[in-house]
C-alpha cells in the first residue's frame, strides 16, 4: 500500500473510530479530508505530502491520535503540516474564539505555501454547508475567513480564486 492508500485508511478509521459525522449533513466525516485531497491534488498533483496532510488534516483536532503518532507513521513533514492546520484548542479559562482564531492566522501566515494551499481547499469545503445550514454563525465564519484570506498570501493562486469567489458569493 503505498502513503496516500495509507494516509486515506488512516483517516477514515481515525474519524470512524469516534464515529464522527459532519455537522449538519450527518455524512461519515471521512468524506471531507477526501474532498479536500482531491482539490489539493488539483492543484499540486505531484506532491503526496501535500495530500497526505490534506486527509490527516483534522485527525489530531478531532481524534486521539498525537502528532507523534503521525509523524511516525507519515514523516515529520506530515506532522508539521497537520501541526499548522490543527486549530488553537479550546481550553476553559483559556483564550476566546476571536483570539483563538488569530493565533491560528498567526501561526498559518507563517506557514508555507503547501500548507496554506490545503487551509484555502478545507475553507471552500466547509464553507457552503456553514453558510446553508447555519446562516447566524455563517457571518461570523466568513468574517473570520475573510481575515484568514488576508495571511493566507502563498496559497495556490486557483484555490484562492475559488475560495475569494465563494466567500463573495456566501455573503
Amino acid at each position: 500500500m503505498d502513503r496516500l492508500e495509507k494516509a486515506k485508511l488512516f483517516s477514515k478509521i481515525a474519524h470512524e473510530a469516534i464515529g464522527q459525522k459532519r455537522k449538519y449533513t450527518g455524512e461519515p466525516y471521512f468524506h471531507h479530508p477526501l474532498r479536500v485531497m482531491k482539490m489539493v491534488a488539483s492543484v499540486l498533483p505531484d506532491d503526496s505530502d501535500a495530500q497526505i496532510v490534506a486527509l490527516l488534516h483534522d485527525v489530531v483536532e478531532d481524534t486521539q491520535v498525537t502528532l507523534a503518532t503521525i509523524s511516525d507513521e507519515f514523516g515529520p513533514a506530515v506532522a508539521r503540516g497537520v501541526y499548522a492546520l490543527s486549530d488553537t484548542p479550546t481550553i476553559e479559562g483559556g483564550p476566546n474564539r476571536a483570539k483563538r482564531k488569530e493565533m491560528d492566522r498567526n501561526r498559518l501566515a507563517r506557514a508555507e505555501g503547501w500548507i496554506q494551499t490545503i487551509k484555502v481547499a478545507d475553507m471552500i469545503d466547509n464553507t457552503a454547508t456553514i453558510v446553508e445550514h447555519d446562516p447566524k454563525f455563517g457571518k461570523v465564519y466568513l468574517e473570520e475567513k475573510r481575515l484568514l484570506m488576508e495571511v493566507l498570501v502563498n496559497a495556490d493562486p486557483i484555490l484562492v480564486e475559488e475560495a475569494k469567489k465563494f466567500l463573495t458569493f456566501s455573503e
